[in-house]
């Protein structure tokens, strides 16, 4: 049973969470400020964390980055706070998903199974990927059409695609992707980003005007979605 841990302040909120949770299968702990959901991260080794930000003893960036301190446990953020800059911070800081509220019961009960699907398939799943009618195998670091067509990449598209499909459903921050593909110097060049994307859409996706797999969060990110 896949254990989930709810952090908010309101109990209202901690209240339906819990019950529908609980109605679909999960085990849930609850906390209601940072200590004590780091006490219970420590204790109860959740699958899964639902994270506000807006507690009353820590800010939950910083709850996050005691998380990532030794556990990558991946963290859904629940928060009332919808700029941008918040939102990348928190993703920045380790954070895999983020729901602003007022939120839709049944949409953060999707963002959760995309979530406990990677934790049911991590370290099992082949390193080949379909994206349309292209097949990418990132051992060999090759794309074949279904017609047999080898398609090419360059280095940089390569590197942006395996960590997209390395991370199938997370949201992945600008700036993670920036730094991780030009270093921490690019943080705050997103052109660069905006640029391959759209070679990468123009290469792999049928319609790239509608992407269906590689997807823009504006202001936060992308996410490989399969």
């Amino acid at each position: 049973m896949i254990r989930i841990l709810v952090v908010d302040d309101e109990p209202q909120i901690l209240r339906a969470l819990r019950i529908n949770l609980r109605a679909r299968g999960y085990a849930v702990e609850v906390a209601a400020d940072g200590g004590s959901a780091l006490r219970a991260v420590a204790r109860h080794h959740p699958d899964l964390i639902v994270l506000d930000l807006g507690l009353p003893d820590l800010d939950g960036v910083e709850v996050i980055r005691g998380v990532r301190g030794w556990t990558a446990v991946p963290v859904i953020v629940l928060s009332g706070r919808a700029s941008s800059e918040e939102k990348v911070a928190a993703l920045d800081a380790g954070a895999d998903d983020y729901v602003t509220k007022p939120f839709g019961v049944e949409e953060l009960l999707a963002r959760i199974r995309a979530v406990t699907r990677r934790i049911n398939t991590a370290g099992d799943a082949a390193p080949v990927t379909r994206i349309g009618r292209w097949t990418v195998d990132l051992a060999d670091r090759t794309v074949r059409g279904d017609d047999g067509e080898e398609l090419r990449l360059t280095p940089t598209q390569w590197h942006i695609l395996e960590i997209m499909l390395r991370n199938p459903g997370k949201l992945i921050s600008q700036r993670q992707l920036l730094q991780e593909v030009w270093g921490p110097q690019f943080r705050t060049e997103t052109n660069y980003l905006r640029q391959y994307l759209a070679q990468l859409r123009r290469k792999l996706e049928d319609d790239p005007a509608r992407p269906r797999h590689l997807i823009t969060e504006p202001g936060m990110g992308y996410r490989f979605r399969p």
